[in-house]
């Protein structure tokens, strides 16, 4: 059986074309969304009514993935039209993919040993003819339980999940079909247009009851057909239990690093790469490079492939932010993939400085950290005023981490509806 086949019964025809990987769309998307983003979001944000019907959530992921378009400009816009209080709902999952940026960022190790962990089960199917079996129909659609089978399969195929459908997908891997959950974090991880190292694995250790620890979510028949509008009833095809995995206790968060900026050498470079493509913001501070070098290094996400339309995804987004700020650019490179990519770049460019904007934990930011032992010149990472004020808030739950978003609005001049 080919991994990541398309199923023959399988309805997806033209639908991975359905997230334009460019600003404008992103931008788009959220004029049309906004409207939705109060009393809409919070009465109907959990049904999953199926592909190119998810109207009620606002499929901004990918382009806040990529900060084609920013957290802060999602706020603004939503609170320009909607009260606080009537926007809680939408304002509190925007800051839930920035609490789990944060909480990694202080916990770099939980990446790595989710890194080992897959490693492990990768060894694993190649030795256990089972589980290899069980694996390849889980990410084939191949499992005969028709809810699942056909979220494989929507994702492989549109690069996209609703949240719910995430959060019972998960679940039902795990404890249903038995299967790592490092294996599931990674499957997602290769097919998401949204695949992010922090809101990932901290979602499905979330689901298998490592993140907070013995709490784990059981997709239940009845939660499925309702939020799916009767599209699915598993009935008798799910485990009734969820056990919570062996845990051992958070690692105790660990300091940020210290704001960087610019120091206006003569000859900068810029790294403009898929985790930040809006870099109005460095070029306020004084950028002014005389060379970029595009650079994806999304492949490190999996030790398997990455899907092909996932990367040809980010790519099509990196060359829309490197064509709206051309001008400002100074020589462009070609696009790059690994670390001695950028320091061939650097040397052969005579760079004195290298800039861009700060890299949270994963492949980009290793990569950035093996270049840095082979040059001589600084690499400096520039963090946004948003990710600055909010990251060190995550140090324990969100519970306790949403306490602090009114100030944090504040703090950003976010404009608001009475």
């Amino acid at each position: 059986m080919t991994l990541d086949r398309l199923p023959a019964h399988a309805t997806f025809a033209g639908m991975t074309h359905g997230f334009p990987p460019n600003r404008t769309a992103a931008l788009e998307r959220l004029a049309r969304f906004v409207p939705r983003a109060g009393r809409d979001y919070a009465a109907r944000r959990n049904y999953d009514f199926g592909p190119n019907q998810h109207l009620h959530v606002s499929t901004l992921s990918p382009y806040l993935r990529s900060r084609l378009i920013t957290e802060e400009e999602v706020l603004q816009a939503v609170l320009a039209r909607h009260s606080p209080q009537a926007a809680e709902k939408f304002i509190q999952e925007v800051y839930w993919r920035t609490y789990w940026k944060g909480w990694l960022e202080q916990r770099p190790q939980v990446w790595s040993a989710y890194q080992a962990g897959t490693y492990r089960a990768r060894n694993d199917i190649q030795t256990q003819s089972g589980l290899r079996q069980r694996w390849e129909q889980a990410c084939t659609g191949d499992t005969g339980i028709d809810c699942f089978d056909f979220w494989a399969q929507e994702l492989v195929n549109t690069g996209y999940l609703h949240n719910h459908a995430r959060m019972w997908f998960a679940s039902i891997w795990i404890f249903t079909l038995e299967l790592p959950w490092e294996l599931g974090a990674d499957f997602f991880l290769r097919h998401l247009l949204d695949g992010d190292p922090a809101s990932n694995t901290l979602s499905w250790r979330w689901v298998a009851g490592l993140q907070t620890v013995g709490k784990t979510y059981l997709a239940r028949p009845d939660n499925i057909r309702k939020y799916t509008h009767n599209r699915f009833d598993p009935n008798g095809a799910l485990a009734t239990y969820a056990p919570p995995l062996p845990a051992q206790p958070a690692p105790t968060p660990a300091g940020l690093t210290d704001q960087q900026k610019p120091n206006g050498a003569a000859n900068t470079g810029f790294l403009m790469t898929t985790e930040d493509l809006s870099p109005a913001h460095l070029f306020d501070l004084g950028l002014t490079p005389t060379h970029t070098l595009p650079l994806n290094a999304s492949a490190g996400l999996s030790p398997l492939a990455m899907a092909p339309n996932v990367l040809a995804w980010q790519n099509a987004a990196l060359k829309d932010a490197c064509d709206r700020w051309q001008d400002r650019l100074g020589q462009i490179a070609e696009p790059a993939l690994t670390a001695d990519t950028i320091v061939t770049w650097a040397k052969d460019s005579g760079l004195q400085e290298i800039v861009t904007a700060y890299i949270p934990v994963g492949p980009t930011a290793t990569s950035l950290a093996v270049a840095q032992t082979k040059l001589d010149i600084p690499i400096k990472q520039v963090q946004r005023r948003y990710d600055r004020a909010a990251w060190p808030c995550a140090t324990k739950g969100f519970f306790k981490f949403k306490e602090h978003i009114p100030r944090l609005l504040s703090e950003l001049g976010v404009a608001q509806a009475a």
